[in-house]
């Protein structure tokens, strides 16, 4: 796949979950293999809501340990932070002079983030889907990975794509393809079915965090919530069923099968038996990512030293991008 450039990032939130493995970074571990990766810890995303400096210093080395352990190879892959890359803010501003305001006041999550206190969000959460479009095109990607509730941000990098080389008659920037997994994308709480797995969750047992051990997995699957029906053959017997249905597609995931195969071999069980077998194949796949990212986290010259080489190459790709995008503005860069 020649010329074809996958860029993709995730906040540093620290303590990464199931529903980031799965969602996400198991994802990112299979392009390597076909497609150039870039991969970015979205440290300018993140203080879009206030963060202690020291946390959110530590989460990135524990983003970048998590993205290691689950096989992702710094290597072959570009993986930096994008505050480190300066050319991410710069090329930010231009889509803010690009974009429209209207299209911001459509974004969903900034309604849901900011909820009836509008006036008193921030403006970098107001405007932060065009820093996550300046993320993308400023290395020329054509393929992102996205999950169901990003696909809106991919669209406004699309329109302001278009926009850019319309108003200025150029075809600098492509226009991104989402790569949405059509087998699973969202990974929802073990405590209720019809909400995403999130670390901000009251109740640390609605999550599978990466780094719990074979008794916590087995414990929290155990008390993950259920009906009192049987395990269905169909995948319509599913339907209104959202913990039974996600807790099957969890396996699914994790053992890259299909639903379908996962409820001809289980249907007519009951889930003490699944639990069963899910625990196992959840202790088989995370047990050793967290382990390693203990290991990791024990060596921090190695991570800094990563994140360092890795915003090295970035930059390198950014500035020669940036300057290009400045010459059809009609700017000036001299470094």
């Amino acid at each position: 796949m020649n010329n074809q450039r996958v860029f993709s990032g995730v906040q540093p939130t620290g303590n990464l979950h199931l529903g980031n493995y799965l969602g996400a970074i198991k994802n990112f571990v299979d392009l390597q293999k076909n497609f150039e990766c870039i991969y970015c810890i979205v440290d300018l995303h993140a203080i879009t809501n206030r963060q202690n400096p020291e946390e959110l210093k530590l989460n990135i080395l524990e983003t970048i340990a998590s993205f290691i352990a689950s096989g992702l190879d710094p290597k072959n892959n570009i993986i930096f932070n994008q505050a480190s890359v300066a050319a991410h803010s710069e090329l930010a501003w231009v889509f803010n002079c690009v974009a429209r305001i209207g299209w911001m006041n459509r974004m969903t999550q900034f309604k849901e983030k900011a909820g009836s206190n509008k006036e008193n969000a921030s403006v970098g959460l107001l405007v932060y889907p065009n820093l996550m479009a300046a993320d993308i095109l400023l290395y020329k990607a054509t393929h992102v990975p996205v999950g169901e509730d990003q696909k809106q941000h991919l669209e406004l990098t699309r329109d302001i794509a278009k926009k850019f080389n319309n108003d200025f008659k150029s075809n600098i920037f492509p226009i991104v393809e989402p790569l949405i997994s059509k087998e699973f994308s969202r990974v929802m709480s073990l405590r209720d079915g019809s909400k995403k797995m999130s670390k901000s969750e009251e109740s640390d047992q609605g999550r599978i965090n990466l780094k719990d051990n074979k008794d916590l997995i087995i414990q929290k699957i155990k008390k993950a919530k259920t009906d009192d029906k049987a395990i269905p053959s169909e995948l319509n017997g599913l339907k209104d069923r959202h913990e039974a249905k996600n807790l099957i597609s969890i396996y699914a995931s994790i053992n890259n099968t299909k639903i379908e195969k996962v409820l001809n071999d289980f249907g007519g069980k009951n889930f003490s038996t699944f639990k069963s077998k899910l625990s196992e194949s959840i202790i088989e796949k995370i047990c050793p990512i967290g382990k390693e990212i203990d290991k990791l986290l024990n060596d921090k010259k190695y991570l800094h030293t990563t994140l360092e080489n890795g915003s090295k190459r970035a930059d390198l790709i950014a500035k020669k991008n940036l300057k290009e995008i400045y010459d059809i503005i009609g700017l000036t860069k001299f470094t």
